[in-house]
């Protein structure tokens, strides 16, 4: 919150979490939820600032990326991601 952005190919990694908002927050971002197993479960795109809400039951962590990093970096429903 109150950043002005997220740098290319970096991100925000938030756990334990299955939900987020964008209070407080000055631009959009991408929003990848990920289970234990590192999984991706579910992508929400170009999450809105200020108004915008997720949640993702079962999810374990949120992954935080600047708008369009998602599509950037191939991320799909099932990709297991490495730290």
């Amino acid at each position: 919150m109150l950043r002005k952005k997220i740098p290319q190919g970096r991100g925000l990694l938030i756990l334990p979490c299955n939900s987020i908002h964008m209070l407080f927050m000055r631009f959009s971002i991408d929003a990848v939820y990920i289970d234990e197993n590192y999984r991706v479960k579910k992508i929400v795109k170009n999450l809105p600032p200020w108004l915008g809400m997720s949640i993702c039951a079962g999810a374990h962590a949120v992954i935080e990326l600047a708008a369009g990093e998602a599509d950037r970096l191939n991320f799909k429903i099932g990709s297991k991601i490495y730290f």
